[in-house]
């Protein structure tokens, strides 16, 4: 006979509970999305630009870097301000822009993903500073 094996977490008060289902179409194929796919679709932008704020990004970034963080989305620009008094230095965020709602969806799961030696934000832009 079969014996269906359930998957089952314990938390720590040893409490056991079943994971609910994941829709496996709604998510970006990052492993941290399966953890975490409780990304508001309402706050994303009902229309371009779909603009992703970056913050806690080394110093060292580049422009290529940052693509390279994002590959396989259809990414269509990167912005990184730099400090006005010292040009040479990055001010430690920046922005992305993509090309579709989905690719800036998939990237709000890079949150807390390394870049370099730090965790970045992902989240999506304030749309009114962008103007």
């Amino acid at each position: 006979f079969l014996s269906l094996v359930s998957t089952t977490w314990h938390s720590n008060d040893d409490d056991v509970y079943r994971a609910p289902p994941i829709d496996r179409s709604l998510l970006p194929t990052a492993p941290r999305a399966a953890r975490e796919p409780n990304i508001d679709r309402s706050r994303l932008p009902k229309s371009p630009p779909y603009t992703a704020f970056l913050g806690n990004l080394p110093y060292d970034v580049t422009e290529e870097s940052i693509k390279d963080f994002f590959r396989g989305l259809n990414i269509s620009a990167v912005r990184l301000p730099r400090e006005p008094t010292n040009p040479e230095r990055l001010k430690g965020f920046g922005y992305a822009e993509f090309e579709d709602i989905d690719s800036l969806f998939q990237a709000l799961s890079l949150n807390e993903e390394s870049l370099g030696n730090r965790r970045i934000r992902v989240d999506v832009a304030d749309q009114a500073q962008d103007k």
